[in-house]
């Protein structure tokens, strides 16, 4: 009785291999995180057109000085993935993340304000502020251009681990980035941004 239970399990468990419905799922599969970058191209393109320098400059280019919080450019999370803003860790300064923004008239002079990073879920009624910066910190101090305003190397550049401390935006949810002026230009024709952020697919 013992060898016909094996010899019948024995059927049964190749007969499970072949008939999708019995195969046992791994349900404990976790997402692994990789390290990337966000620019102005990975935005939203509906319904505003945040994945243009023109359509982000249409935006930040309407700003007087002393303006409110203005949100100038968003990225919705795609099916099955997350994000935070930044990546890696303090510990290693070598494999954490770096950042830049710059938004000029070139060949003028820079506009001056603060940037926001924020999570926000799909229908934006819990915003989670991230980071606050002074923005004359995240480009050099040459307006020449877009070229001559981006650092150059991690020395220059506002360090930005992952903030673990904030939960992981998943499914429509969004990554913002929400600006408000100090001081602006007769007008701006150059902004650009890489900012880093843990993706898991």
């Amino acid at each position: 009785m013992g060898l016909l239970d094996g010899l019948i399990g024995g059927v049964v468990g190749q007969a499970s291999n072949l008939i999708p419905g019995m195969v046992k799922q791994n349900t404990g599969a976790q997402q692994q995180p990789h390290k990337t970058t966000l620019v102005i191209s990975d935005g939203d393109a509906l319904p505003i057109i945040y994945n243009t320098m023109a359509g982000v400059l249409a935006i930040i280019g309407a700003l007087a000085a002393g303006s409110v919080w203005t949100k100038v450019w968003e990225m919705t999370v795609g099916a099955q993935q997350n994000y935070r803003w930044g990546y890696g860790s303090p510990a290693q300064p070598h494999n954490q993340g770096y950042m830049w923004f710059a938004s000029l008239d070139s060949g003028t002079g820079f506009e001056t304000g603060k940037l926001r990073l924020v999570e926000n879920n799909a229908n934006e009624s819990r915003p989670q502020l991230c980071l606050e910066i002074d923005d004359s910190r995240l480009h050099t101090a040459d307006s020449t251009d877009l070229e001559s305003a981006t650092p150059g190397n991690i020395n220059e550049m506002l360090a930005l681990p992952e903030k673990v401390e904030f939960p992981k935006v998943g499914e429509d949810s969004k990554l913002q980035i929400w600006y408000r002026a100090i001081t602006v230009p007769a007008a701006e024709d150059d902004v650009g941004f890489s900012i880093p952020a843990t993706h898991r697919l």
